[in-house]
């Protein structure tokens, strides 16, 4: 009786859930990857225990990207410190940071013959630098192995700690990127433990140091679209020149819910606007995620 009763309570539950989901629209059509340099570039990174953004993310370009040779490479472990409530990946206690992990890295794209490598890591609070000494050996030894690839940093907010990402700026970088995610009003829902404005004086103070910032945000979390519009203005004034718009995609029921699916042409107009209104490089479509075509903002 009581196994019944469960069952007809979790069917229940699942209902409800699945009234409340949206239906994925057609435009949201993932390429199938080229299985052979697919499969080469997961046995690098499996022969190496490197992680990757790709997959601890649940991107969905993983295997067009992958099949074209490059990926995202996520240093400091595969547990964060947060738990935001639009990724995927885990979070709990990290292991202490991997002193070989930088090596194994600078090996990993020395192998690709990457010309062109995004870097990006876990929160990392439990560290009294947020990991910046890892994010700037990581960096240096690229650039020692590799001299000719160029490189993005896709940091997380540091915990606003300016000396610490000061710390990565001296490892010199191509691009450091940060990401917004969201809206002002939608960041403490969306993003946890961060701050909109924090994150704003993190991509001023980079674009001040000389070095090209850029910003991410998803959309479809209940976001206006005068709302967008506002947080170009509010990445522009801060220096940053380069943004990524993409469709948020909800990973597991665990997550914020889809609240609408923008449109293709939607994602070109704000493409259109965002030029308009003065950022040098824009990628605005459905599945654009943080580096999708990052090698051509350099």
């Amino acid at each position: 009786m009581q196994e019944a009763f469960e069952a007809t309570f979790f069917y229940y539950k699942m209902q409800q859930k699945s009234n409340h989901i949206l239906k994925k629209p057609s435009w949201l059509k993932v390429k199938l990857p080229d299985a052979v340099e697919y499969k080469r570039m997961k046995d690098i990174l499996k022969t190496k225990s490197l992680h990757t953004i790709c997959e601890s993310g649940s991107c969905p370009n993983k295997g067009e990207c992958w099949s074209s040779g490059t990926a995202t490479f996520m240093i400091l472990g595969n547990t964060c410190t947060r738990g935001c409530k639009f990724c995927d990946v885990k979070t709990g206690k990290p292991l202490p940071p991997d002193n070989l992990e930088p090596l194994k890295i600078a090996e990993a794209v020395l192998q690709m013959s990457l010309k062109h490598v995004v870097i990006t890591s876990v929160n990392r609070d439990d560290l009294l630098d947020s990991g910046a000494c890892h994010w700037s050996k990581t960096i240096k030894v690229i650039k020692i192995t590799s001299p000719k690839t160029t490189i993005e940093a896709l940091i997380p907010d540091m915990n606003g700690n300016i000396i610490d990402l000061q710390t990565i700026l001296q490892s010199e970088p191509e691009i450091i990127s940060h990401n917004l995610e969201t809206v002002e009003r939608l960041t403490n829902e969306v993003r946890q433990k961060a701050d909109y404005k924090t994150s704003l004086k993190i991509i001023e103070y980079i674009s001040r140091s000389g070095r090209k910032s850029k910003s991410g945000i998803m959309l479809g979390l209940g976001e206006s679209d005068e709302e967008v519009l506002k947080t170009m203005d509010d990445l522009l004034k801060a220096g940053c020149k380069i943004i990524t718009i993409g469709q948020y995609l909800q990973p597991t029921y665990k997550h914020l819910p889809v609240k609408r699916y923008v449109s293709p042409e939607q994602f070109d107009n704000f493409k259109k606007i965002a030029l308009k209104k003065g950022f040098k490089h824009v990628e605005s479509s459905p599945l654009v995620r943080s580096s999708y075509h990052a090698e051509k903002h350099v």
